[in-house]
């Protein structure tokens, strides 16, 4: 799920503290963001309100990157959006771009993706998580983008209950585990939107 963050005005910068603001309709969202951020001078929260830009880019970071700019015509400050997804070698990337939209519920995207991959053998099973970051000024201008990747297979059956989307069905051989079976300190090291959001951490940190 797509989400935004909004970093305040000087006001929100007393003691070298950054007040960033989270855009999001999924509350494991805000909770992944809050565990993977070490840094206690960069305090997260979630915004209230509905917020729904048409995400009609050809990649993930282009949908990154409109949700980031019409973040800031609405709050004429610094926004970072976020786009991710799951692409399959087999289905040719899909669901990819389309992820959230797979199915209408996550139940029914992991047992459209069992159904669509049930004769594909182990080796051509290969996927990725992706994550793209875009971080933009008061005026919509690009500051900064991250991408974040993690490869692993699509299991044969779900696996699992940490963590939400495809996670129960997404098996990392280093590890011989789902990510929704590897516990949260460990899932937040190696998911592709810890490896986005540390490294656009720490590009705020030096330049904001």
């Amino acid at each position: 799920m797509p989400f935004w963050i909004l970093i305040k005005d000087k006001e929100d910068l007393v003691n070298n503290m950054i007040k960033i603001i989270l855009a999001t309709s999924n509350p494991h969202k805000l909770e992944e963001i809050n565990a993977i951020n070490k840094n206690p001078n960069i305090i997260f929260d979630v915004i209230k309100g509905d917020f729904n830009p048409v995400e009609n880019g050809s990649t993930f970071k282009e949908n990154a990157a409109i949700k980031a700019v019409e973040a800031s015509k609405i709050t004429k400050t610094y926004c970072l959006a976020d786009d991710s997804g799951l692409c399959v070698d087999a289905l040719e990337g899909r669901p990819g771009l389309y992820s959230a939209r797979y199915a209408p519920t996550q139940k029914e995207k992991i047992e459209k993706l069992l159904n669509e991959m049930k004769d594909v053998p182990y080796d051509w099973r290969g996927a990725h998580f992706i994550c793209s970051m875009v971080l933009v000024d008061a005026q919509g201008k690009t500051l900064h983008s991250e991408t974040g990747k993690v490869f692993g297979y699509i299991d044969d059956c779900a696996k699992g209950s940490n963590g939400f989307g495809f996670d129960p069905v997404f098996f990392i051989p280093e590890y011989n585990k789902t990510m929704a079976e590897l516990p949260e300190e460990e899932k937040n090291k190696i998911s592709h939107r810890a490896n986005a959001l540390i490294p656009m951490l720490k590009w705020i940190e030096e330049n904001l």
